[in-house]
């Protein structure tokens, strides 16, 4: 995809309005002083909303009142579908308002709060999802809940009306039941949280990639069945493990790159992923478009490029870090980069992505035939209503068909995207959730770096920096991390995982760039993550905060790694190098707290093993500034061995480069190092063969056939 400007704006309007007709006499609740989005969706619904605080939890225990927690977020479907057929309606708000306080949350704004209670609704029915609604008593312990409650009963589903009613006389006679039930509920989720060791002395990794390969979809790539998401943590293990030489790795992690790429998960106008696939095989998405998605796949996708030279995974690289770029900057914020991008547009999902053969002739001409060919647009439609969701098949094909060369066939594809996105631009946009979140935007931070090295992007390195400069800035207060902000507005609140993903990330900057600023930021947040969320009996928690029953600590990962995973990452990555053992020893203690999940439920555990496999294999690449040094940090930068942290500086200006002289390479773990590298070809080599130590080998690719 060629370049965007970032100076590009943003298209369409954000739109944070209800999303139907409210009545005239509808005023403002009071999450009309809210920042979030998706609580501000919320702001003219008849319903007696409080944000989660201890104005609603006082309410509730003066008047002895059960709480209905509702948790969603500003671009899921579900939410606004139950919004216009339950929120919006005065009927069931008096119902509210009769028996219930009422707390409206969004899940990325509190995600302690949305853990724990998804935590006890998965704990009560086995699933999970959102809308969630949680009913809690005034001591917020959750005793019933579920997902969508429909406005009528249908299928043997009692409508929403239906169950506040079946709850509210459950309260009011059978308290007894109720209270001892919820107690019942935080034992077991309690439980779920605590330490358990592994009980294999097999190989850590061995066990759970054959694991993993028994859920690995030979014929569509990816893992189970539809719905299919990405699973990017898992994606990211497995291409660590490939580059360790890996064969089945690189064959699960290869073909599951290709197949998402071809399909309609990928924009094939825009760039970038959707959420997940409703179907096996990567065809229709859920539309709507995630930072933390598009963030990790970037880095992936750029990865796997390096180790394996194919352009089509660059382009899918690039072209996913230049989408984030053109349009999820919020205006306050240029630098930063906003939550998501909605699946509907004027009230109907994928309105905004699909497309008919007649808007390509109108828009292609004489190009329609072919680019309907090569995307899978026909007549009848691939989806409903005679809409087709594009895809990329058969482009050899295609290419043959119009006897072109490789070279002039990728400017072929590229006018037709730009065509395609010109249109589409013209047509009411998704609304964007503008609000930015400190570990979503350390993952950015981390791709942009890492894109830029491996791609050899200068534009992505450069806004790197600029997110990193915002970030440090704006969201970071003495040394804490603060996870929301909004149009000048900063919460409170701050989790383990922003300052572990912020911190890794301004570690990939600093591989980038070789500035010590970032490397330096990255030793302040890592000490003051350990001093907020570590105890040392009980390892990470989630959240500092003692206002919820349990302290949260979530230790699977979903669409992201788990907190604990990512701090131990940073923690590997730096103890070594920089002489902190206490902080080895509690990455390494942790690993180890947690070896039985690892073992047992490897595909929720990936960013575990990812990091056990650093423990096991990770090493540091030291290369001091000063004459001579620039070919040697050009082929460090370049080359592709996850396992390796990069570190830059004048001689002896931190530990890593005590005694170093500029003009050498020095590949060392744990204080055990090769002979310098003095040349480029020696430093390749070295990276080619693999570190030997006492804990293993890894070993790295260049890129180069």
């Amino acid at each position: 995809m060629a370049n965007v400007p970032r100076q590009t704006p943003t298209p369409g309007p954000l739109s944070l309005t209800p999303r139907s007709p409210q009545p005239a006499d509808c005023r403002a609740n009071r999450l009309a002083r809210e920042t979030s989005p998706y609580l501000l969706q919320h702001a003219h619904n008849p319903v007696d909303w409080f944000p989660w605080g201890e104005e609603a939890f006082a309410k509730a225990r003066a008047e002895d009142k059960p709480i209905l927690l509702s948790v969603g977020y500003a671009t899921c479907h579900w939410c606004h579908v139950m919004e216009r057929e339950s929120f919006e309606d005065v009927g069931l708000a008096r119902q509210l308002a009769d028996a219930f306080v009422a707390i409206k949350v969004d899940r990325e704004e509190l995600p302690d709060v949305d853990h724990v209670y998804t935590s006890a609704l998965q704990a009560l029915t086995g699933r999970g999802g959102w809308p969630m609604n949680m009913f809690l008593t005034p001591q917020l312990r959750a005793f019933f809940g579920g997902t969508y409650f429909p406005p009528r009963s249908r299928q043997g589903i009692a409508s929403f009306s239906e169950v506040l009613a079946a709850v509210r006389e459950a309260w009011v006679h059978r308290r007894g039941d109720i209270e001892r039930e919820a107690q019942t509920l935080l034992d077991l989720v309690r439980r779920g949280t605590t330490l358990s060791a592994r009980t294999s002395a097999d190989d850590v990794h061995r066990r759970p990639v054959a694991q993993i390969a028994l859920r690995f979809d030979e014929t569509h790539g990816g893992f189970g069945s539809a719905p299919k998401f990405p699973q990017t943590p898992l994606l990211q293990y497995l291409l660590a493990l490939a580059a360790s030489g890996d064969g089945s790795a690189r064959t699960m992690l290869i073909a599951t790159l290709q197949h998402m790429a071809a399909g309609g998960m990928y924009d094939h106008v825009s760039g970038g992923f959707a959420r997940y696939s409703t179907d096996e095989r990567w065809h229709v998405p859920h539309f709507e478009k995630m930072l933390y998605d598009n963030a990790q796949l970037a880095r992936v996708y750029a990865g796997a490029f390096r180790l394996t030279g194919e352009e089509r995974l660059r382009h899918v690289a690039e072209g996913t870090l230049t989408y984030l770029l053109r349009e999820m900057h919020p205006a306050a914020a240029p630098a930063a980069f906003a939550c998501a991008q909605d699946a509907d547009a004027e009230g109907v999902e994928g309105k905004f992505h699909v497309w008919t053969l007649a808007e390509f002739r109108a828009v292609l001409g004489a190009d329609a035939q072919a680019a309907a060919r090569l995307h899978g647009v026909s007549e009848q439609g691939n989806w409903e209503h005679g809409t087709n969701v594009l895809e990329r098949r058969d482009p050899e094909g295609v290419r043959a068909e119009l006897d072109l060369e490789p070279e002039a066939f990728a400017f072929w594809e590229r006018s037709v995207r730009e065509r395609l996105y010109a249109a589409r631009a013209r047509r009411a946009w998704p609304i964007t959730d503008d609000k930015v979140l400190a570990d979503w935007n350390g993952m950015a931070l981390r791709a942009f770096a890492e894109g830029g090295r491996l791609l050899g992007r200068d534009d992505f390195v450069q806004a790197a920096r600029e997110l990193a400069r915002f970030l440090l800035a704006a969201m970071a207060r003495d040394g804490r991390v603060h996870h929301a902000w909004r149009d000048g507005t900063l919460r409170d609140e701050g989790y383990l995982a922003d300052h572990a993903q912020l911190g890794l990330g301004l570690l990939e900057l600093h591989a980038a760039t070789g500035e010590l600023e970032w490397l330096n930021a990255a030793l302040d947040l890592c000490g003051g993550m350990v001093e907020r969320f570590h105890d040392a009996v009980e390892g990470f928690f989630d959240s500092a905060s003692i206002q919820l029953p349990m302290r949260a600590r979530n230790l699977f990962d979903g669409a992201v790694p788990s907190g604990t995973a990512a701090a131990c990452e940073l923690l590997l990555r730096l103890a070594g190098p920089f002489e902190r053992n206490d902080w080895a020893d509690i990455a390494r203690a942790a690993l180890e707290g947690h070896g039985a999940l690892m073992e047992e439920a490897p595909m929720a555990a990936s960013a575990l093993l990812h990091a056990q496999l650093l423990a096991e294999q990770g090493a540091e690449l030291a290369i001091p500034a000063g004459p001579g040094s620039e070919r040697l940090w050009a082929a460090a930068q370049s080359a592709f061995a996850p396992l390796v942290t990069l570190f830059r500086g004048l001689p002896g200006s931190m530990p890593p480069l005590e005694g170093r002289i500029a003009g050498e390479a020095y590949l060392c773990r744990n204080g055990s190092c090769e002979l310098p590298a003095r040349s480029v070809e020696a430093l390749r080599e070295q990276l080619a063969k693999g570190f030997s130590g006492p804990a293993g080998k890894f070993a790295a690719s260049d890129g180069t056939a």
